[in-house]
């Protein structure tokens, strides 16, 4: 019988890390130097192992397999086969990230042999004066593009965004983009682990080395389209789901509730993700299973889940995602 899953969160230490996710997720003793906590993970070498109930100490990889439709959903499986389809991370920038694009699922695909990375961004906290990058700020083309790396000109064309909390960004494949120092993030992303380095500020590693660039699978994989606003706007609501992104691969919603909440699931045909980015609140299925879940938790519900009913502890701000 399958419940809500918790699992154990994957660290990684980087050298743009901070010292914020261990005290964000409780996590004692406190590691500096950690940049992201995967907290849902089926990159190979990368599984998510289940933290709770009678499945602790299984992978992730063992319940697609023993469970398939009924933790995916059918529709999700006959699409992504025994591939998990979602990757959910939180991301503490104390540095800038490198300037960076992942490809779309054609050009993954052939290359190699993966998925594409279609993913969004929500700005749990943010450093005064803190942003990021997303898209071009004028249009160029690959030829000014691969000259503009070479004479380290690119940011110059990069559309910068000073950021707060509860910002939201949707970075289809194909989209430049990178994180800047001071943000605190939350990210929702297609499984997969293929990112193109364009630009790295001319950093040098601790050996004095600087870092791969990808100028050249870079030039194919970049959308050069120009819009007018990067960012996703929505107006925040208390008590009701507010819609951040649908697309192909994943819908994700907010709820910021200070009051008891039923959902209903019963038509969805997939798995559904909660990732707590503030207070707390228990949560019941319909077979009568309960999970707590707080800031810097994430909880996984597989695809037979009908209902849920959410019971804030005073208040709980959290992101709804599924296929």
């Amino acid at each position: 019988m399958l419940y809500p899953f918790t699992f154990k969160p994957i660290l990684k230490k980087v050298i743009w890390g901070g010292s914020d996710i261990c005290p964000f997720k409780g996590i004692t003793p406190v590691e500096n130097g950690v940049g992201e906590s995967w907290e849902l993970s089926h990159v190979e070498g990368n599984y998510s192992i289940v933290d709770n109930g009678e499945l602790e100490g299984k992978s992730l990889d063992e319940l697609i397999r023993s469970y398939g439709k009924e933790l995916l959903g059918k529709k999700v499986m006959e699409r992504f086969g025994t591939t998990f389809p979602l990757l959910i991370k939180f991301i503490d920038a104390r540095d800038n990230l490198s300037i960076q694009v992942h490809p779309d699922d054609e050009l993954a695909k052939k290359r190699h042999n993966s998925f594409g990375k279609t993913e969004m961004w929500y700005v749990i906290k943010a450093e005064k004066g803190a942003g990021l990058y997303s898209g071009f700020s004028e249009q160029i083309d690959a030829e000014e593009y691969v000259k503009r790396v070479e004479n380290n000109t690119i940011m110059d064309v990069l559309q910068r965004y000073d950021v707060n909390e509860g910002d939201v960004f949707f970075l289809p494949a194909g989209r430049i983009h990178s994180i800047g120092a001071g943000c605190f993030i939350a990210e929702i992303q297609q499984t997969s682990n293929i990112t193109y380095r364009i630009y790295d500020f001319n950093r040098k590693d601790k050996n004095g080395n600087t870092r791969e660039l990808h100028t050249e699978l870079s030039k194919d994989a970049i959308d050069y389209t120009v819009s007018e606003d990067y960012r996703t706007h929505y107006t925040p609501k208390q008590n009701e789901p507010v819609e951040l992104v649908s697309c192909p691969y994943f819908t994700t919603s907010v709820y910021d509730l200070t009051e008891k909440m039923s959902m209903d699931y019963t038509e969805l045909d997939s798995f559904v993700i909660y990732i707590c980015m503030e207070g707390a609140c228990t949560v019941t299925d319909d077979e009568g299973n309960t999970v707590s879940l707080q800031a810097g938790e994430s909880v996984l519900f597989p695809a037979t889940t009908k209902t849920l009913d959410v019971v804030p502890e005073g208040h709980v701000k959290f992101l709804e995602t599924y296929v």
